[in-house]
């Protein structure tokens, strides 16, 4: 028995394929960029916001967490651009370092909240019976609690923290991804190729894998995107009503829970920037989500 030797003509005709589909990958974002412009614009908010995140030890003036008591409460000048807050802390300094927070929370809770409704979706979908009737009664009762509220509750058990914040967030968003990814795996279940895979004597874990679970990835992929705003928001808020991150953290309810209602009148800036970033992350989440959704579904791609 000989074995061929492989075709020395094969890698380079690889290799020739690597320039076209990088132009079709740009290609396609192309198409994305001029069908969907608030969609781009969308994005790039969210590459804003994840570069100052993520370089905040770098571009940020100040330390988050450093005092001038003889700067306090001053008003946007040159060497504070988004003046001080009471304890003559950077405004932009906290903001960008902020950014980093609210994106670890977003992210973790959007991640960790989609990935685990996609595995309870799709085998709801999958087994049926019994197993997605009970199931689908706990996802309900979940649901019938305002995710603010659940999460109040979380951290009440719980306590604060930026874990604790997250496992709060998280818990509520599940179900929401359940019930949307369950609904598009039920009519996958009834697709003849489904029935062909179990007749070839595919295993369970094979067939949700490799057949149900890559023809959910649109709405999954949706989601997820929506997540991160929400999660954000919602951290936000804990922090504002002093049950999500702590000091010396810095985060953009923490800097609206600071005293900004006592200063209202005499230093706005405390509370209108911090209150901008929150409003512009989620705006710009909400944006993309939305231009993603177009993209995806073919029924509103070539509208």
């Amino acid at each position: 028995m000989t074995i061929a030797a492989p075709d020395s003509r094969a890698i380079p005709a690889i290799l020739d394929d690597v320039p076209e589909i990088r132009r079709s990958i740009l290609r396609r974002a192309w198409i994305f960029c001029r069908r969907q412009p608030l969609g781009t614009f969308g994005m790039v908010i969210v590459v804003i916001i994840a570069i100052a995140g993520l370089s905040a030890d770098w571009i940020a003036p100040y330390s988050p967490t450093a005092n001038d008591f003889a700067a306090m409460t001053e008003a946007p000048s040159w060497a504070h651009w988004l003046g001080t807050d009471q304890f003559g802390r950077d405004q932009l300094s906290r903001i960008i370092y902020g950014a980093r927070t609210a994106l670890i929370v977003g992210f973790s809770c959007a991640i960790i909240a989609s990935v685990a409704g996609l595995v309870l979706g799709v085998g709801s979908a999958y087994f049926g019976g019994r197993l997605d009737l009970y199931l689908q009664g706990v996802l309900d009762v979940v649901m019938a609690f305002p995710l603010i509220i659940m999460a109040l509750a979380v951290v009440a058990i719980f306590g604060t923290g930026v874990h604790n914040v997250i496992v709060a967030i998280t818990i509520p968003l599940i179900p929401r991804c359940a019930r949307v990814v369950r609904s598009s795996a039920l009519s996958i279940r009834e697709v003849p190729y489904i029935d062909a895979a179990r007749a070839c004597g595919f295993g369970h874990a094979r067939i949700i894998l490799r057949h149900m679970v890559p023809n959910v990835m649109a709405p999954f992929l949706i989601l997820l995107t929506a997540f991160v705003g929400q999660a954000i928001l919602a951290e936000a808020s804990l922090s504002y009503l002093g049950l999500g991150v702590q000091e010396p953290v810095p985060a953009w309810g923490l800097m609206l829970q600071g005293g900004a209602e006592e200063y209202a009148s005499t230093a706005p800036w405390i509370a209108v920037f911090p209150g901008l970033a929150i409003a512009l992350t989620v705006f710009g989440f909400s944006l993309f989500g939305d231009a993603l959704r177009d993209a995806l579904d073919p029924k509103l791609r070539d509208r």
